[in-house]
């Protein structure tokens, strides 16, 4: 049977509302009771065994009380519960899945080489105590500088000097970030609509913002240590602050890879002070067995050895 079949025989039982009663109010506290029965039924088959046929046949019959009241409430909300169905496994799969990467391309693909995102690059951070007593985090790609000497820009000493590396995360996982582009000069300056667009001072301050909010996230998470998932509400908000960018073709779960990528490199930088990483982009148009197809979801971070 079908939801839509489903819901059109269950609302054919639904009892009319009394006066002057909202008609939601009924199936809505109906909802939370059989859910609260359901969780008994499930105490009892913890209680009793999984062997026991009579506390399954209970389960099987609580959760069709459960969906009898779900599509009753989508009828007094006027929604089709197939759509509802539908509609949840799309956010189901945003959330959870990552992009296939039969179905990923890279953003620059199209453009000439001196614009796209290196396709390996590797760069090194170093630290560097200044004249004033600052320590400073410095960014190189070959010994020239990317970027200028970053410090904490906090009254806290809390490495967010480094934090350049939640952008080479974008670029390595989502294979999108305009701070990278800016840093490592491949912004898209044939097509002046993208440049502006996509790569220009907005989309900067936006990446920028994503990195400062989910940093006072992480904060207070451990900076994500021994953490496999981050909030979807953290995650929701990214996606509408980048709703008009190209990244809005990938998922929640693409920018969870991206988010935990970036910290599991900056909890290294952190304790090894200073480093040199390598990170793999390669277009799936020009496989390699040798490479990690496009997007990568690590950097491989080394110790920066001084002779």
């Amino acid at each position: 049977m079908d939801f839509a079949r489903y819901q059109q025989a269950a609302i054919k039982t639904l009892q009319p509302a009394t006066p002057e009663t909202d008609p939601v109010l009924v199936p809505l506290l109906g909802l939370v009771g059989e859910v609260g029965s359901l969780a008994t039924a499930y105490k009892k088959h913890l209680r009793d065994g999984p062997g026991l046929i009579s506390g399954k046949q209970y389960l099987r019959e609580e959760l069709g009380d459960v969906l009898w009241y779900v599509a009753a409430l989508a009828h007094r909300f006027d929604l089709d519960l197939e759509d509802v169905a539908a509609a949840s496994l799309v956010k189901i799969k945003d959330r959870w899945l990552p992009t296939p990467k039969t179905d990923r391309t890279l953003f620059d693909d199209t453009f000439p080489e001196r614009e796209q995102l290196p396709r390996r690059a590797t760069l090194t951070f170093a630290l560097r105590r200044e004249d004033e007593g600052r320590i400073v985090a410095l960014l190189t790609r070959d010994g020239a500088s990317c970027g200028d000497p970053l410090t904490n820009a906090s009254y806290i000493d809390d490495d967010y000097r480094f934090h350049d590396v939640f952008h080479l995360a974008h670029a390595a996982v989502l294979g999108w970030s305009p701070v990278t582009r800016f840093l490592l000069g491949c912004k898209r300056k044939s097509d002046p609509m993208i440049d502006e667009a996509e790569d220009g001072g907005r989309a900067i301050a936006i990446e920028e913002g994503i990195s400062a909010l989910v940093f006072s996230y992480a904060a207070r998470h451990g900076y994500f240590e021994n953490v496999h998932h981050i909030d979807h509400e953290l995650l929701k908000t990214i996606a509408a602050m980048t709703s008009h960018l190209e990244v809005s073709v990938l998922r929640a779960a693409d920018w969870e890879r991206a988010i935990l990528t970036g910290y599991a490199t900056w909890r290294q930088l952190r304790e090894n002070g200073e480093a040199f990483f390598t990170w793999i982009l390669t277009s799936r148009r020009s496989p390699s067995r040798h490479q990690i197809s496009a997007p990568c979801d690590r950097l491989r971070l080394e110790r920066l050895v001084r002779s």
